[in-house]
């Protein structure tokens, strides 16, 4: 145990000094240096490469060898400029300066939820900065509160912890914090939640990109058991320039003026993952392509061939 906290706290170290010497330089010389950086990752060490061309030729069959191996390496830059986002922008981004930086897309219908006092469910996914939009509506003065799993470094987990909380977002632990959950949105309180992570077997199979996809359940138990607003959330860059993002909405849904598919939890799940979807195939190098997102599918097609 003493061992492991040495290795967690030198990495840590680590981590420290590598987010100083990013913020030491500009924005535009840590951009620049990423590029030489995605010929490493991408074409030398060939990080991620087969779950990065797995999932990019059953996304998108039509899309040739070529194209798919350039929106790999620009996936990669993506990553890359996402961490020097993260590095810079909570001393880039102020409240005198935030728009600047932030370009607002159906702000009116965002706010207006957030600011209701019923309760409101933001669902994005693992797409553009989301880090640094956590950061931004907390900066405008809208707290949300989110769940997410500890990280297994306690010093990163602290360190990573008081950047997201600083702006006044509430984190809570993934396991056994469904009571707080319940009782911050019986409150009237924003839930924001990652709605594109494998679910396991017992998740709720919908279609991503013409595959299943296990997705947990809860985000639409919680909206329609709290009668909560349903919000389907993006973070993009533009024209790939550092900070310069829009956040907007591909999607939004009152369960009071829906009926049929939409109140159920298969239709409501099936819903928000077609808008993730759309969003990115307008942006598909700003996705995390490098997680498996169709984790355990191969054993349900497999299956579900053996009983036919």
């Amino acid at each position: 145990m003493r061992w492991n906290l040495v290795g967690d706290y030198l990495v840590y170290l680590l981590v420290r000094i590598m987010i100083a010497v990013l913020q030491a330089l500009p924005l535009e010389t840590c951009h620049r240096c990423t590029r030489p950086l995605v010929w490493l990752v991408a074409d030398v060490f060939k990080v991620r490469h087969r779950v990065l061309h797995e999932n990019l030729s059953l996304s998108f069959p039509e899309m040739p060898e070529s194209e798919r191996t350039e929106l790999v390496r620009r996936t990669w830059e993506h990553l890359l400029l996402m961490v020097v986002e993260i590095a810079h922008a909570p001393r880039k981004i102020h409240q005198t300066n935030w728009r600047d930086h932030i370009h607002l897309r159906n702000d009116r219908c965002l706010v207006s939820n957030m600011l209701s006092k019923r309760p409101a469910m933001i669902v994005l996914g693992h797409f553009g900065n989301f880090e640094v939009a956590g950061q931004v509506v907390g900066l405008l003065g809208l707290p949300t509160f989110t769940v997410a799993r500890p990280l297994d470094n306690p010093f990163l987990h602290d360190m990573v912890e008081e950047s997201r909380t600083r702006n006044g977002q509430v984190i809570l632990p993934k396991q056994g914090s469904g009571p707080e959950v319940e009782a911050m949105l019986a409150e009237g309180g924003t839930l924001t939640v990652l709605c594109d992570q494998s679910a396991g077997r017992k998740g709720c199979w919908v279609d991503f990109f013409g595959r299943p996809a296990s997705t947990n359940k809860a985000m639409a138990v919680f909206a329609l058991s709290y009668d909560a607003p349903m919000m389907v959330s993006y973070s993009r860059r533009l024209n790939n320039k550092p900070l310069q993002i829009e956040i907007g909405l591909c999607g939004d849904m009152d369960p009071r003026e829906e009926t049929g598919e939409l109140k159920t939890i298969p239709g409501l799940t099936a819903w928000f993952t077609k808008c993730l979807e759309g969003a990115i195939r307008r942006d598909p190098e700003q996705y995390w392509w490098v997680h498996r997102r169709w984790k355990g599918n191969e054993d349900r097609v497999a299956k579900q061939r053996k009983a036919a």
